[in-house]
């Protein structure tokens, strides 16, 4: 009877105990879903169940994950601001340009002007060339025949001499024919003679000034000018610089088989956009100084080197060439060609600004 008893005091215990297991089961799952559910406090973030891992971490490691937060998000701005700033470049009409224009290291060589690479037919067009003016100009200045600059009120340096802005440089070795430069002078231009030969480094003469120096295709060794402490030869972009000028209305080149490599510094450097008018003596009875190659591919030079004038908006309105001169082409007779030419042109897109420098 006890043992009965016993029996069945025991089960209702372990029945009461599994009963109170199941209710504090119902309860914890309950709480847990509330609090799941319920909305975070007023002024309290709300935490993902990703981040309930990190509730123990420390305050510098919060401060740190908020910088670096703030960091992507600055970046992601910046990245926006490039994207929209590289958009509105690429839907401009004109691609911006350089402040300044580059250097080039060579000219551009024009086509042969025949298959067969001859000098005949190369000669024949670099004569027919420098032979053929390519604008009219209604007034000159100048040697009867010789040198001249164009006067024509459709370019500028008419204006620019009656504004008293215009300037003048003259390159030549031992000149003694300076009309055209004289008569510019006393039309109120800013004349400068450029001669190696003369006995003082500056002179002032006849409304002119004259200077021991002239133009060439490179500077000067630093330990050769440190040696003789004057140097009477510089490229022309060197002399405007040290003479602070910026522009030349007339540039007058008589260098004696030199023009060619001088006239090719011009074109790579640039230096071509200061000057109105070039006014250039070319010596045709052998390659000039530092031309090699063949005479064909010498002419083809010649040739291209002057359409490069073209290209820079210079167009050649007078030809002279002197019927004194032999008729020497490269050592020989080609073409019955002068073995000088007197050639002038004019930049037709030259804008120079009011008043001089």
């Amino acid at each position: 009877m006890d043992m009965g008893r016993e029996w069945l005091t025991r089960g209702l215990l372990l029945r009461l105990g599994v009963l109170l297991t199941a209710v504090c089961v119902c309860v914890h799952v309950f709480l847990e879903t509330s609090w799941r559910g319920a909305p975070a406090p007023l002024g309290r973030p709300t935490q993902s169940i990703g981040n309930r891992g990190q509730q123990s971490r420390t305050q510098p490691e919060a401060e740190e994950q908020d910088t670096n937060s703030k960091k992507r998000i600055s970046s992601d701005r910046t990245r926006k601001k490039d994207f929209r700033a590289r958009k509105r470049y690429e839907d401009r009409e004109e691609p911006l340009r350089p402040h300044r224009k580059t250097s080039r290291w060579h000219i551009d060589l024009k086509p042969w002007a025949s298959e067969s690479h001859s000098l005949e037919e190369e000669a024949k067009r670099f004569l027919n060339y420098i032979t053929t003016p390519q604008v009219s100009c209604a007034s000159l200045e100048g040697t009867p025949g010789a040198w001249a600059a164009c006067l024509d009120p459709k370019y500028s340096l008419t204006h620019r001499i009656q504004g008293k802005h215009c300037r003048v440089y003259s390159f030549g070795l031992g000149v003694d024919d300076r009309s055209l430069e004289r008569s510019l002078a006393r039309a109120g231009c800013e004349v400068h003679c450029f001669d190696p030969s003369l006995k003082q480094p500056h002179l002032q003469q006849e409304e002119m000034w004259l200077h021991r120096l002239s133009v060439d295709w490179r500077d000067p060794n630093p330990a050769i000018v440190a040696k003789r402490q004057y140097a009477n030869t510089k490229k022309l972009a060197t002399i405007l610089n040290d003479f602070g000028h910026r522009e030349v209305d007339v540039l007058k080149v008589d260098m004696e088989s030199a023009e060619w490599k001088i006239l090719e510094n011009l074109v790579l450097e640039g230096v071509l956009e200061s000057v109105g008018q070039l006014l250039l003596e070319l010596h045709l009875h052998w390659a000039g100084f530092e031309v090699g190659g063949d005479d064909a591919s010498v002419v083809r030079y010649w040739f291209s080197l002057l359409k490069e004038l073209e290209h820079a908006d210079f167009r050649l309105f007078h030809v002279n060439s002197d019927p004194a001169k032999p008729h020497i082409f490269l050592h020989k007779n080609v073409l019955n060609a002068s073995s000088a030419y007197t050639l002038s042109w004019v930049n037709t897109g030259w804008k120079p600004p009011g008043k001089p420098d």
